[in-house]
C-alpha cells in the first residue's frame, strides 16, 4: 500500500522527468530476507519501495521549487565507491532501453558514474532495444545504439562494451561492422540450456566472453511501471508516465569475486514532454 503523500503527487504532476535510484540493494535489510524473485519482480519491488521512502521525506522547499526533473532515491542506501578502493573494484552495468531516445545511453552512464563516484564504468552490456511484434532484430537496429556506446568508450566513460541475446550470425555482423568490438555477449539459458556450438566457436576465435543471464525480453513494461507508480503515490496520473531506460549495476571486488554493491537507476518521462 502506498503512502498518501500530497507532496509527492504535486511534484509528479509538475515534473517532466523522474530519475529513480535504489542505492545499494545490499543496504536494504528487508530485501535480504526475501526468497528468490524474478528480475522483473525485484525491479518492481525496488520501484515501489524507493517511491514510498522518497515520498515520506520530501521537504517543503522542493515542493516550492517544483523541479522539472525529480531525483527520487533511498538516501540511506546511496553508496559511492571509495576512490582509494577503485582499482580493486570492477563496476559493470547492463542497460535496458525502453524508449527509443539514443541520448538515453550517455545519460544513463553519466548518472551511474556520478552515483557511484567513478570516472568510468568497466563494462556496459546493452540489452537489444524493443521491437514491434513480428520484427526480427537486425544489425540496422543495433547500429545507432552501438555507435553511442562506441563514443562513450572513445570518451573514456566506459572501458568495454558488450551485447545480449545475439545469435552467431548477428554477433558476427556486429563484430565485423563495429569500430569498438563487443567483448562479451550474454546468452539467456532459459531459451537454450547449452551454449550453441557455432556461437561458442565464434566467441572463442575472437576472444568474446560468453556470459549467461536470466532477464526476460521485457524487464519492465510501461504497464508494470505505471502500476508500481500508482500503488506508491495515489492519484499521481501514472498513465502519463513512461519508462525510458533501466540501468542495473554491480560493483565486484576483483580478487574475491564478492558483490559489494548492486542497484538500479531508472529514468521515466511524462509523455507530454516526449
Amino acid at each position: 500500500m502506498g503512502t498518501d503523500s500530497t507532496a509527492a503527487r504535486t511534484l509528479l504532476h509538475q515534473a517532466g522527468t523522474l530519475n529513480l535510484q535504489t542505492g545499494n540493494l545490499l543496504n536494504w535489510g528487508r530485501l535480504k530476507k526475501k526468497c528468490a524473485v524474478t528480475p522483473s519482480e525485484e525491479l518492481q519491488d525496488c520501484i515501489r519501495t524507493t517511491l514510498n521512502e522518497w515520498s515520506l521525506k520530501i521537504s517543503p522547499e522542493i515542493v516550492q521549487e517544483s523541479p522539472h526533473a525529480l531525483e527520487c532515491a533511498v538516501s540511506q542506501a546511496m553508496e559511492a565507491i571509495n576512490p582509494e578502493e577503485r582499482e580493486e573494484m570492477r563496476v559493470s552495468a547492463k542497460l535496458f532501453i525502453v524508449g527509443s531516445v539514443l541520448s538515453s545511453i550517455k545519460h544513463a552512464v553519466d548518472l551511474a558514474c556520478s552515483t557511484l563516484g567513478v570516472a568510468q564504468l568497466d563494462s556496459v552490456i546493452i540489452a537489444p532495444p524493443p521491437l514491434e511484434d513480428g520484427v526480427n532484430l537486425s544489425l540496422e537496429h543495433l547500429q545507432p545504439y552501438w555507435r553511442e556506446l562506441e563514443s562513450l568508450v572513445q570518451d573514456k566513460k566506459v572501458v568495454a562494451i558488450g551485447t545480449s541475446d545475439l545469435d552467431k550470425p548477428l554477433l558476427e555482423q556486429l563484430y565485423l561492422w563495429a569500430q569498438v568490438k563487443p567483448n562479451s555477449n550474454q546468452v539467456n539459458l532459459a531459451s537454450c540450456c547449452i551454449m550453441p556450438p557455432d556461437l561458442t566457436a565464434f566467441a572463442k576465435q575472437f576472444d568474446i566472453q560468453l556470459l549467461t543471464h536470466s532477464d526476460p525480453k521485457e524487464l519492465l513494461s510501461e504497464e508494470n511501471f505505471q502500476e508500481a507508480l500508482q500503488e506508491s503515490v495515489q492519484e499521481c496520473r501514472a498513465s502519463e508516465w513512461s519508462p525510458m531506460w533501466i540501468l542495473r549495476y554491480s560493483v565486484i571486488v576483483k580478487t574475491r569475486g564478492i558483490i559489494k554493491s548492486k542497484g538500479y537507476i531508472l529514468q521515466a518521462k511524462r509523455k507530454v514532454f516526449l
